[in-house]
């Protein structure tokens, strides 16, 4: 019978991040700072101490980290850590009897009361001497070699013998190489730390065929190429594109989901295979592989990544229809099932049925992946990966990154949460979230909240404000206010977040009253822009968009998730939080009503940001220019179309009076 292991002398529990209690890795990015905490205690009155150990892909072990108790008596410790490469890590948490400071406590208590004064002060020569041996050669160690000297000199004064032994010098030393006995080791935490993208990004989603031209209406990846510049001046970081393979015939969707095509309807691109072709082929109205090729070169000439979709999923008219047909479920009539998610159907797609075949079909999909891959692209966007096994994913994305780790798989899967969590935490990078949705300030505030602690131990949030399927009512009904305000909390609250094309136009034309399609949907057909027109009215928000992102490129804090805080307001209507990553910080203040202007009172937890209760600040406005003084309570009035929020770097300064307030 299996033995439960010892405990441990100085005992650690509850190590965190734990992913399925360390099954599988936390996860982090290289430079990314994250807490590492731990329950650390010891029998009777003997003070603790406690370290964090990195260990790198190679087993080195890396910098000594004291942990610190994060509330007094709580027996919690934490500690910062930061891996600086990728790979893969481990981190453990070590305990120890700490006799320096047990010595420090009971001197404190017994030689100002007169208490065996000589065997304290004898007893702290010994430990000194003791702690000098693990002091580095050099003036340290004679520093402290000298304050053992002192707590053994009787010929000097009480006083004097224990100045030298507690002065800041001597305890700055021993903080760093401090006496530890009784060192108990947790167990080694997997760590997975991959490239900043899976973290960090702004994406921009387009329909390469909705970019052609008056003569050839249908774009293609030469046309559609022209786009990539102004997508890449508005500071975007990656171009997602739908399916860009060939699109079947057989019962193909006309415009806005109709049943029936006209002879130039170009179909939805996720009906994936025709006679050209499968998921490793090009729609030929978009070009060849070779055009293909030319559009990920001049995106990546302009510092743009390609995020390509993957769909598992057929067309009717796909090959592998007629060369693997128990890929597919059938009825008993024979006949394939098409997709369907009542009340939804989706008459032009076969879906995939898993269980008669997984290793043909995860050895097929890895085989596609890497098609793509020898042609420039390192992040696919799945789409709907929670309609198949976990386990296929999981066994897809560690074979794809136990070879190329630099990939990112995002999952689109606004399902249920547990689903969604648990496709983060066997692989995918990233994973769309219920953003969206949340609208309110209780909302937004609980959700990430929850995103933003435990659950950013394995799980990347992407806040995209749009998708060709989601035109979410407080965009339907807000206008330009409504979609420069969720652009600014995307942008700011997650270090991920992307808009689908038409969002800079501020296109909310529903299909319909109460649903979320868009009108004349670029799923179903052609939907040209004319770009120029638009910025000549001044019908887009582009420069808001454009200047989020040279925010966000400029301040590190808006690229990191885990620092975020809330800060009280007074009106249920404003929203407040912080980052703070090294000397970086950023408060958002945002009025979510896209009707009215607002004001309120923000209540900063000075604390939070690393300043004293009654710190003086000076913070710039980086959307207006403007600068403030601001304290621990600051009005602010903020106005739709005008001033809808304020996105304020700030820096400490002396008190002024008469200074101008946020507004």
């Amino acid at each position: 019978m299996r033995r439960t292991p010892a405990i441990g002398r100085v005992p650690v529990r509850d190590v965190r991040p734990a992913v399925e209690c360390g099954r599988r890795p936390a996860k982090a990015v290289a430079g990314e700072t994250f807490e590492v905490t731990a329950t650390v205690f010891r029998e009777g009155h003997d003070a603790v101490g406690a370290n964090v150990v990195l260990r790198d892909p190679k087993g080195r072990r890396g910098p000594w980290t004291p942990m610190r108790e994060l509330s007094p008596g709580s027996d919690r410790w934490g500690a910062e850590v930061t891996p600086d490469s990728t790979g893969r890590w481990t981190f453990r948490v070590e305990a120890w009897s700490h006799p320096l400071a047990t010595w420090r406590h009971t001197a404190s208590v017994k030689v100002p009361a007169g208490i065996d004064t000589g065997l304290v002060l004898e007893e702290g020569a010994e430990l000194y001497e003791r702690a000098a041996a693990g002091v580095p050669k050099g003036p340290e160690r004679e520093l402290v070699l000298a304050a053992a000297h002192a707590l053994g000199d009787d010929s000097l004064s009480v006083h004097d013998r224990l100045k030298a032994a507690l002065s800041p010098e001597v305890e700055a030393v021993l903080a760093r190489c401090p006496l530890r006995e009784l060192v108990t080791a947790s167990d080694p935490m997997p760590l997975l730390v991959e490239r900043e993208r899976a973290l960090y990004g702004s994406w921009y989603e387009f329909f390469p065929r909705s970019e052609g031209t008056a003569e050839q209406p249908h774009g293609t990846f030469r046309t559609a190429a022209r786009r990539l510049k102004p997508i890449a001046d508005m500071g975007f970081d990656v171009v997602y594109l739908p399916p860009v393979h060939p699109i079947g015939t057989t019962f193909r969707k006309g415009p806005n989901n109709t049943l029936t095509a006209g002879p130039d309807d170009v179909g939805v691109p996720w009906a994936i295979g025709s006679p050209e072709g499968g998921h490793d082929a090009v729609h030929p109205g978009l070009g060849t592989i070779e055009d293909f090729d030319f559009f990920v070169a001049e995106a990546d000439r302009l510092g743009l990544e390609i995020a390509l979709d993957f769909a598992l999923q057929c067309s009717p008219d796909h090959p592998w229809v007629h060369k693997h047909p128990e890929w597919f479920r059938h009825r008993p009539d024979g006949s394939i099932a098409y997709a369907e998610n009542p009340p939804k159907k989706y008459q032009d797609i076969y879906s995939i049925a898993f269980d008669a075949d997984m290793d043909g079909l995860v050895a097929e999909t890895v085989r596609i992946l890497r098609h793509w891959m020898s042609h420039g692209v390192r992040i696919f966007r799945v789409d709907n990966p929670h309609t198949k096994p976990v386990v296929f994913w999981e066994r897809v994305i560690a074979e794809v990154n136990r070879k190329d780790p630099d990939v990112i798989f995002l999952a689109e899967a606004f399902t249920r949460p547990a689903m969604m969590h648990t496709l983060a935490q066997i692989g995918f990078q990233q994973s769309y979230t219920y953003f969206t949705w949340r609208n309110s300030k209780q909302e937004l505030t609980e959700y990430l909240t929850e995103l933003s602690g435990e659950a950013a131990a394995y799980m990347r949030p992407n806040f995209f404000a749009n998708t060709p399927d989601i035109l979410h009512e407080y965009l339907q009904h807000g206008g330009r206010p409504a979609f420069e305000v969720r652009a600014v909390l995307a942008a700011t609250l997650s270090p991920t977040w992307g808009i689908y094309s038409g969002y800079e136009l501020c296109e909310n034309t529903p299909l319909r009253q109460g649903g979320e399609e868009y009108l004349d949907s670029e799923k179903y057909q052609l939907r040209p822009r004319d770009w120029a027109a638009a910025e000549r009215e001044g019908r887009t928000i582009a420069p808001l968009i454009t200047r989020l992102n040279t925010i966000r490129r400029q301040h590190p804090a808006l690229q990191r998730l885990r620092n975020l805080r809330f800060h009280p307001t007074d009106n249920d209507a404003v929203l407040a939080y912080s980052k703070s990553t090294g000397s970086d910080t950023v408060v958002v203040v945002v009025n979510l009503d896209p009707h009215h202007t607002q004001e309120a009172t923000v209540s900063l937890d000075m604390p939070q940001l690393g300043l004293d209760r009654h710190a003086a600040l000076s913070v710039h406005d980086e959307l207006t220019g403007e600068t403030y003084h601001w304290g621990r309570t600051n009005y602010v009035r903020l106005t739709p179309g005008r001033t809808p929020a304020h996105v304020l770097h700030v820096g400490r300064s002396t008190p002024q009076i008469g200074g101008p307030a946020a507004s």
